[in-house]
């Protein structure tokens, strides 16, 4: 049976737009054979049952995430498909720790790059969305990984890349000082900042600081490579390069609008720089070319030789994945149904087989998502129950009231049907208090 690899799209003249995708992209090419597995760039999170890319589905099991793919390469083809198999402890114990290291700083520096550097974003990274999503996902996605992505670098004090985000405190500045009476509303406002003046101050106010994240990812890898072919031996590429080279490619290959990263890449890592190359060409080929959209081309592979890779087009969308991505969408954005979609989804991580936490920590998320649950649904029936009160005693009151006048042969219209305010506001008490 032909393995199916579902990842995220070309894009950057690169296989895939995201770094775990790369990854398995060179895994599987360096340890599968071209027969036995094809690439589909389905760019749809929502083909796995985990909702996550990349995916590997091998007839009705679905495996996603790099290290799980690779774990379970290595137990499909009984060791035969498994790059780590002649390491030794030690060294595969170094694996795990740099691998972790390069996933974790790796992640924030293309953060930073692609998405919270809004140029970047707004020029490269969205449009690159835009052409491989499909209707309605490249209006969807692309902001939640925008997102997603501030969220995950808002601890590194960097939000300043953000233009956005700038002018935006600049505003709520600008009204807390209004409030507090500092500046008179009538005042002219000072002018706004432009993009030159806002990136100037930005280059600077964040010089030291990226210079330290870069110094600390790029420096590192430079003394773990050293002289040798390969970060972990001289002989043959392990998982760790495959994950490193789904990292380093998007720092090195994207030609931005500010390319800080790729600068310090080449700038601090001339070795690693080296390295990139050379694998990326190993692994993806020349080029990237994308596959055809399912709208244009069949699904059938593509001729031997014309790429490295075995691309396979994506199914067109069908109508009911399109009313899903719709009723997703609307759910996501609606307040209380989010946070029970989201406290859903935490309990089934955690109760996950693959979750990779121990039966104490599963247990104990699972009581979390609950928990939070439980909460949510108290405060919407306390809210609910508030409203079933106050329309209680609305009516009990008779605050509306609605009276039919028994009277005949009324000539005007609407005579016939009298709305009476109750207490001090009826019509004839105001009335007759007006009289002098």
């Amino acid at each position: 049976m032909v393995l199916e690899l579902h990842v995220w799209g070309p894009a950057f003249s690169l296989p895939s737009i995201d770094a775990q995708c790369l990854a398995a992209i060179a895994y599987l090419s360096q340890t599968v054979p071209r027969e036995a597995w094809v690439l589909v760039a389905s760019s749809d999170p929502t083909v796995s049952p985990t909702c996550e890319l990349p995916a590997l589905k091998n007839g009705t099991t679905w495996v996603s995430k790099f290290r799980n793919i690779v774990d379970y390469l290595r137990q499909y083809s009984n060791g035969d498909w498994d790059l780590d198999g002649d390491l030794s402890g030690l060294e595969k114990a170094d694996n795990i720790a740099f691998s972790s290291f390069v996933e974790s700083r790796g992640q924030s520096l293309i953060d930073l790059s692609l998405y919270v550097t809004s140029r970047n974003y707004y020029n490269h990274t969205s449009p690159a969305y835009g052409s491989i999503l499909q209707w309605p996902n490249q209006w969807i996605l692309p902001p939640k990984l925008h997102a997603a992505a501030k969220i995950r670098t808002d601890h590194l004090g960097l939000s300043s890349l953000d233009l956005d985000a700038i002018e935006e405190q600049r505003k709520r500045d600008h009204s807390a000082a209004v409030a507090a009476g500092q500046i008179p509303p009538n005042f002219i406002q000072r002018p706004r900042d432009t993009v030159t003046g806002l990136l100037g101050k930005t280059a600077q106010q964040n010089q030291f600081k990226l210079e330290a994240l870069t110094a600390e990812f790029f420096d590192a890898l430079e003394e773990i490579l050293g002289a040798k072919s390969y970060l972990l031996a001289d002989e043959a590429a392990t998982s760790l390069d495959c994950l490193a080279l789904g990292y380093l490619s998007l720092a090195l290959v994207p030609d931005l609008t500010h390319t800080w990263l790729r600068d310090a890449m080449v700038a601090k890592a001339p070795r690693l720089t080296a390295y990139t190359e050379r694998l990326r060409r190993s692994c993806y080929g020349l080029g990237a070319p994308a596959p055809a959209p399912a709208h244009e081309g069949s699904t059938e592979r593509p001729e031997p030789g014309s790429t490295v890779l075995p691309w396979q087009a994506s199914e067109r969308p069908r109508l009911t994945t399109v009313g899903a991505t719709l009723w997703n969408a609307l759910a996501d954005a609606t307040p209380i149904w989010r946070d029970m979609r989201a406290s859903t989804r935490l309990r089934e991580a955690a109760e996950s087989s693959d979750s990779g936490l121990s039966n104490t920590e599963s247990k104990a998320l699972s009581l979390v998502a609950i928990g939070r649950r439980k909460d949510l649904l108290v405060s919407v029936a306390a809210v609910v129950g508030g409203f079933a009160a106050l329309a209680a005693y609305v009516v009990h009151q008779g605050i509306f009231t609605f009276e039919q006048n028994g009277e005949e042969g009324e000539e005007e219209e609407g005579l016939g049907e009298q709305y009476e305010i109750p207490g001090a506001f009826q019509a004839e008490d105001l009335l007759s208090s007006l009289q002098i």
